[in-house]
């Protein structure tokens, strides 16, 4: 259980009563405040937010019962527990259709109101965990559509429009881009400007196991292997009407690719350990980062899969080939960012907007996004101070010798290797200097000398 420290009201006539549950429950993490009737706590409810409230049901003023009808209460988001030495079933029957979650008869032993109110935080967790999922559920089915995509380039205005001409066709796609570019977000774009009506999953070929990928992607019968203990759908089945989206496609293992091909030939798919083969209705969409084409001939991937896979071939340009879209995202990003932390939206100057184009971005949208969260975090409340950009992108047709120094490349080299010793050691600059092996003052020049804080 949580060490934090959890807000509670005790309302009881006697002092004693009160007094006890305090010294009891203030041992075990509960901050507690006392009230002698239900009209008393009325008042503190007004002032302060309670987490538990462990209230008699005989007192004067207001009595329990009372008190639980009250409207402030009803409303409330804290958990009742009702305690009585008068009590009987029909009393604890009408505590809880009034709204208490549990009922203790006195006199009662101190650690029946601890086990009570341990099993009301679990009961609390849980609700809280449910909420949460539920409000994480309704996020992923909010429909993406085509227009989230933020972009001003003619570059990316073309690609938009092959995408929902591709989308209407049942198609296979493949997607081909840099690492960050959004090869994802075209993908759910071509989902939702298909109209069909399951849902949208995604899985990255790269992240998974080859044992487990199989089982993820077809599914598995009970007993196929070691630790089946129940029939499992795979991702082909649970989004059959929908999309499914293959990310690294190129990282496939070579023993799955087949199975693959026949989902695309054969629109059917067959479970690990199952002798029948099951229809399904999945439009599949792939990405790959790196030359599928070049993987076709080393021989790592099936020149038919390859095929069959890029019937519709689109081709994401890096963020550095449509300069026009960096300010506009990274004011999108800002916009996003800051209201996520509660903070004044702020803007790029000038000086920023230039300095953003000019960098040639080599992880694309996500390092510019990245960069722009990490400049937020580090900034004044009220103004935007962005890091230096060390890599800047040459203009067209010029030579930039920077790409090609190794006095550059051994300072970066360098920069990098005190970080990673920084990181190692938590912090503690004597013993990153001995993992780099230099002397202590060394180090101290070279942060000083790299900006590192």
């Amino acid at each position: 259980m949580s060490d934090q420290f959890r807000n509670l009201l005790v309302i009881d006539d006697e002092a004693s009563m009160r007094h006890m549950l305090r010294l009891v429950l203030e041992q075990h993490n509960y901050r507690v405040s006392e009230a002698q009737n239900g009209a008393e706590a009325i008042n503190l409810i007004y002032k302060e937010k309670f987490d538990f409230i462990l209230s008699d049901i005989r007192m004067p003023d207001m009595d329990g019962l009372t008190f639980l009808d009250q409207p402030e209460i009803r409303s409330l988001d804290s958990t009742i527990i009702m305690m009585s030495a008068y009590g009987s079933v029909d009393t604890a029957l009408a505590c809880m259709q009034r709204g208490a979650y549990d009922y203790i008869s006195k006199p009662f032993k101190p650690d029946e109101v601890v086990l009570t109110l341990r099993k009301a935080e679990e009961r609390q967790e849980l609700r809280q965990e449910n909420h949460a999922l539920k409000k994480a559920l309704s996020k992923q089915k909010k429909d993406f559509s085509i227009t989230d995509i933020i972009h001003v380039s003619q570059t990316m205005g073309q690609i938009l429009k092959q995408v929902q001409t591709a989308a209407k066709a049942e198609s296979s796609i493949l997607i081909n881009g840099e690492t960050g570019t959004g090869k994802e977000l075209i993908a759910k774009a071509l989902h939702s400007e298909s109209g069909r009506k399951g849902q949208f999953l995604a899985i990255n070929c790269s992240a998974i196991t080859p044992g487990l990928l199989e089982s993820e992607l077809f599914g598995h019968k009970k007993g196929a292997f070691t630790g089946a203990d129940r029939e499992k759908q795979g991702l082909f089945s649970i989004a059959s009407g929908g999309t499914l989206f293959l990310d690294e496609i190129a990282d496939l293992p070579l023993e799955l690719q087949p199975k693959l091909l026949r989902v695309l030939q054969e629109g059917e798919i067959r479970k690990v350990g199952a002798t029948r083969a099951e229809k399904i209705d999945t439009r599949v969409v792939a990405a790959a980062g790196s030359d599928l084409q070049e993987a076709v001939q080393n021989g790592q991937f099936r020149r038919d899969l390859y095929y069959r896979l890029a019937v519709v071939d689109i081709n994401l340009p890096p963020l550095r080939k449509r300069p026009e879209d960096i300010v506009v995202l990274a004011n999108y990003f800002l916009t996003q960012l800051c209201n996520r932390e509660g903070r004044p939206v702020l803007q790029l100057n000038d000086d920023a907007e230039k300095n953003l184009t000019d960098y040639h971005w080599p992880g694309n949208v996500r390092e510019l996004e990245n960069y722009l969260e990490k400049a937020l975090i580090f900034s004044p409340r009220e103004t935007l101070e962005l890091p230096p950009l060390r890599i800047r992108q040459s203009a067209p047709g010029e030579f930039n010798r920077s790409e090609y120094s190794l006095k550059i490349a051994s300072r970066r080299l360098e920069e990098e290797y005190i970080r990673k010793a920084l990181t190692r050691t938590e912090g503690n600059r004597t013993q990153a200097a001995e993992l780099l092996e230099i002397s202590l003052r060394s180090l101290m020049y070279k942060l000083k000398d790299y900006g590192i804080d």
